[in-house]
């Protein structure tokens, strides 16, 4: 390979890998062994894969739809990406953890739906740095692979404590808190991409201070998780 392409590979790859291991590092307790975030990670570049052909049968549903202007049909289309994203990824994140020995905190949840997530996110970056070059790198850095983050600390945050009843055999509040991590993923999924893809003056600014927000939000809910992280 040339050197451009390993600059490109680099600078798509890099922002994942950056905050993987914050994520990481604030898993106190018990730190989770390489080779399995190595294998959820893999998990999120298959969950890319599916979220492909899920997002193109959506979509081809969605073109033969009725809507009555471009606002309501760039919400629909925002909502079956979230959906279709979000389903692949909760999908891998429980083939590959949820049966795992390791998984025997409450805080791995989040470490491990951020593991697949930033796979995910890896992926469409290479995708489009190689599309687009590297000044996508820089936006996408700062906006796409935070927001894939964000999206997945709420679902782990929810994944680990379906977990923890079903450790303690509470099936109907595990299926809850599974269903409400990934309700709450697509929700901020759907709402991030609704305002980048509607593109007004009025969709930036909310855009803008619902970003600003959520990193906000997270990094708080972060550090409160790692605090009160306990075993199984």
């Amino acid at each position: 390979m040339s050197l451009s392409t390993y600059i490109y590979l680099f600078s798509a790859i890099l922002p994942a890998v950056v905050l993987l291991m914050i994520i990481y590092r604030q898993d106190k307790l018990e730190r989770e062994p390489a080779a399995l975030l190595m294998k959820l990670a893999f998990g999120g570049i298959l969950a890319a894969l599916v979220a492909i052909v899920l997002e193109s049968v959506f979509g081809g549903i969605l073109e033969n739809m009725y809507f009555r202007d471009i606002v309501t049909a760039t919400i629909a289309n925002a909502i079956m990406i979230g959906l279709s994203e979000e389903f692949a990824k909760m999908l891998f994140l429980k083939k590959f953890s949820w049966n795992s020995p390791e998984f025997n905190y409450m805080f791995d949840g989040i470490v491990y739906a951020v593991a697949v997530s930033l796979g995910f996110a890896a992926f469409e970056n290479v995708f489009y740095v190689f599309q687009y070059g590297l000044t996508v790198a820089v936006s996408r850095a700062l906006l796409a692979v935070p927001a894939h983050t964000a999206f997945a600390v709420y679902m782990g945050s929810f994944y680990g404590k379906a977990k923890y009843c079903d450790v303690y055999g509470k099936k109907c509040a595990c299926r809850s808190n599974l269903l409400w991590g990934f309700l709450f993923a697509v929700a901020l999924h759907a709402f991030y991409d609704a305002c980048a893809l509607l593109g007004s003056d009025t969709a930036m600014i909310v855009f803008a201070v619902f970003v600003i927000l959520m990193y906000i939000i997270i990094i708080r809910k972060v550090r409160k998780e790692s605090r009160e992280d306990q075993a199984f």
